[in-house]
């Protein structure tokens, strides 16, 4: 058995185990204003692995992702300028920042709505919320409906197909990390240049 299929072995054990659902909303939390990697990674064989919890997995990543995009928004509001703009530099998106917020609240509630439904690093959005004071209401309406659809249409895709899905990802594992990687590397290098 090779290292990634004993690795996917070993997450789907782990998302059987009564830390699971504490340690998706940790990640979910720092990833909405921190943490590079996103939640979806621990999901996915959370509801493999348990597919009677799909909807408790998706309702704790959503509320996890929520609260720390108001971790984002505090970091943007209350301490940009002594850590929000180290964030921002760490991910290269400080330069073109100051363009990027010129427009943002105008636009505000339709960015982080498709931000927070998409794989678009989700911390950018709750630190720049926080920064241009977009309205905290607007920003945790559109955080809430655009993060609850996309962990819950995740959830409910694995659970109506969870056997074929899984049998997929056994199979085509090797092929599937490598995609998920570029796809992350190129989700970063696209925004450099987009921002």
């Amino acid at each position: 058995m090779s290292l990634l299929h004993r690795l996917y072995e070993w997450s789907l054990a782990r998302a059987r185990s009564r830390h699971a659902l504490p340690s998706l909303f940790g990640i979910s939390f720092i990833e909405s204003s921190v943490f590079p990697i996103p939640p979806d990674v621990l999901i996915l064989p959370m509801v493999l692995a348990r597919r009677e919890q799909a909807w408790m997995v998706a309702t704790v990543a959503t509320l996890g992702s929520v609260l720390g995009g108001l971790a984002g928004y505090a970091i943007g509001y209350f301490f940009y300028e002594a850590v929000g703009q180290q964030i921002l530099d760490f991910y290269g998106y400080l330069e073109k920042f100051t363009d990027f917020t010129a427009a943002y609240n105008e636009w505000g509630a339709w960015i982080v709505a498709g931000a927070g439904f998409t794989p678009f690093p989700f911390k950018v959005i709750t630190i720049a919320s926080g920064v241009t004071r977009l309205d905290l209401a607007v920003f945790l309406a559109a955080s809430v409906v655009s993060r609850g659809a996309r962990f819950f249409l995740v959830a409910a895709l694995l659970w109506w197909y969870g056997p074929p899905i899984r049998r997929f990802i056994e199979a085509y594992l090797p092929q599937l990390t490598l995609l998920f990687f570029l796809l992350l590397v190129g989700g970063f290098v696209a925004l450099k240049y987009l921002l």
